[in-house]
């Protein structure tokens, strides 16, 4: 327990590394944003609510959410628009959404062992799978 009387988070070992991934996660296609998300985006970019809101998401009438907008990708057909896509890191990392910062939600990261899986069978460290 720390001084305030909490518990320490137990650390989680991870069998991935995100610097060796071309950023898959950023390119699904449904990347939803709470309204936390859009505050936290704003305040980064000192932005209003609204315009943050504006700028960076897209309303899914059919799902009924907020989703991150996305663009044009080099690698995959879109990805969010805050991925750098010359390093393939995020551009807005303390910033990010929830959704961001909780994935993946396990030790492993299904793409990671996929791309790890390829690259070993084409012989080629830099191989891109394009499930």
């Amino acid at each position: 327990m720390n001084k305030n009387g909490k518990a320490f988070p137990i650390p989680v070992r991870t069998n991935y590394s995100c610097s060796k991934c071309p950023a898959y996660c950023c390119s699904y296609p449904e990347i939803e944003v709470s309204s936390r998300d859009i505050e936290r985006l704003a305040k980064h970019f000192d932005l209003s609510y609204r315009d943050a809101e504006e700028r960076f998401t897209k309303y899914d009438a059919k799902e009924k959410v907020r989703l991150l907008r996305h663009r044009q990708d080099r690698v995959f057909a879109t990805v969010c628009m805050f991925l750098d896509q010359k390093k393939r890191r995020c551009t807005v990392y303390e910033a990010r959404p929830g959704v961001c910062r909780n994935y993946p939600d396990s030790p492993r990261c299904g793409y990671y062992e996929f791309l790890k899986f390829e690259r070993a069978h084409q012989d080629d460290p830099k191989f891109i799978a394009l499930t």
